[in-house]
């Protein structure tokens, strides 16, 4: 394993200091609060994010194992089904194939998420992979940890300054259910709030949306940030991002996320047997229903180009 320590574009000389027990070298700085324009976009954001973590503070006070469980299938649905097998493996990078309905069903489960509609999430992570580690990635830890986990989420003027105009996402534009869901976003999240309030009181508010959410927040935001910057490298990308084991648990094999660098169209993330991958393990099983078709994987040759050395052996 090697462990890429720079960025080989879009940097420059000045640089902020490293990020604590790595040897990412912050290169870029923007101001996450203060001394900034904060738009109504980014105050709306900001507030509604920080709404959602204010629930968790009643969460000690709220406990009941239905609570809990309620908590724990939200971020079950909405994580493994919304936001990894939907919107990152087969809306980002259409690494498999799903009927319509059910793409759609499961896309909704990330609009559940709170995470953004899918146009807006799509568009930003194919930047992401198009700019990785530049000054126009859109989450690069080359401006900071913090700025790659949380801050550019409160910082459209940074998105605007970077994509004049998004047309990244014309395959998802083109269809109506993604075109309406763009439109009543908003109205989305309130619909969450409401029937859970209503069939669960404020107990199960707290943990369903609170809690449920929170956590999704942050172990999505993990693999934006943690992941390009500790771990390990198992293949040339020429990027930050990295293999972390911790994150990969706790997103469903989301961290194994310099495998899905080298990779970016692959199916599977934890390219090795001991690599747990549950979004794998579902998107098998649906193949084995027919209901995931067109699972691409990784060719040995591919594996080759992208080794550190070619003599490498692949399982």
């Amino acid at each position: 394993m090697v462990n890429l320590i720079t960025v080989s574009q879009g940097v420059n000389d000045t640089e902020y200091g490293k990020i604590v027990f790595s040897n990412v070298m912050v290169t870029r700085k923007r101001n996450l609060f203060m001394n900034r324009t904060w738009r109504i976009l980014d105050v709306r954001m900001a507030l509604g994010i920080l709404a959602v973590h204010l629930l968790t503070l009643f969460a000690p006070f709220t406990f009941t194992w239905g609570a809990f469980w309620a908590s724990f299938t939200t971020y079950v649905l909405c994580g493994i089904f919304g936001i990894t097998l939907s919107y990152h493996r087969n809306l980002a990078h259409h690494s498999l194939k799903l009927p319509k309905w059910l793409e759609y069903t499961f896309a909704y489960f990330g609009v559940l998420a709170l995470q953004r509609d899918p146009i807006y999430w799509v568009s930003m992570h194919r930047y992401h992979h198009q700019y990785v580690d530049s000054e126009k990635d859109p989450h690069s830890p080359i401006f900071g940890f913090w700025f790659s986990h949380m801050g550019w989420l409160f910082d459209s003027g940074y998105i605007l300054e970077k994509y004049q105009e998004r047309k990244n996402v014309e395959d998802l534009k083109s269809q109506a259910f993604y075109r309406f869901i763009h439109r009543t976003y908003l109205l989305h999240p309130f619909a969450l709030i409401s029937l859970v309030y209503f069939f669960g009181g404020f107990t199960y508010l707290v943990w369903a949306v609170g809690v449920g959410i929170t956590w999704g927040y942050h172990v999505t935001f993990l693999v934006n940030s943690a992941c390009h910057i500790w771990g390990n490298q198992a293949w040339n990308t020429n990027d930050l991002s990295k293999n972390n084991w911790l994150v990969a648990l706790i997103t469903f094999g989301e961290g194994w996320h310099n495998n899905h660098h080298a990779f970016e169209y692959s199916a599977r993330h934890g390219l090795e047997w001991w690599q747990i991958d549950f979004c794998w393990y579902m998107i098998r099983f649906l193949e084995v229903l027919g209901l995931a078709t067109n699972v691409k994987l990784p060719s040995e040759d591919h594996k080759r180009k992208k080794s550190f050395t070619s003599r490498n052996k692949f399982k």
